[in-house]
């Protein structure tokens, strides 16, 4: 939603975005440029497709937008999960 609303904003020829999402449990000590090194890691894999007569730059930028989405700096933020009962 992100991309498609910048895109449209700069008036680009996006048709479509699709995004298509994988997720699967790594060992932390298999990840090279991760911060954890210890027990498992939860590993989110993305693949984006965007539809459209759009230049190279405009590619690049919509992935730079993509990184900015308010789910992507959720998931990639140190999350604090509270749970009570009522």
């Amino acid at each position: 939603m992100t991309i498609a609303l910048y895109a449209r904003r700069k008036a680009w020829p996006l048709r479509e975005v699709t995004v298509h999402l994988g997720h699967s449990r790594i060992h932390a000590e298999d990840c090279a440029d991760c911060e954890t090194t210890e027990g498992m890691l939860d590993r989110i894999q993305v693949r984006i497709a965007l539809d459209g007569e759009l230049l190279e730059e405009q590619r690049a930028k919509l992935l730079e937008i993509a990184h900015k989405c308010p789910v992507h700096r959720t998931l990639t933020s140190e999350i604090k999960i509270r749970i009570t009962l009522e």
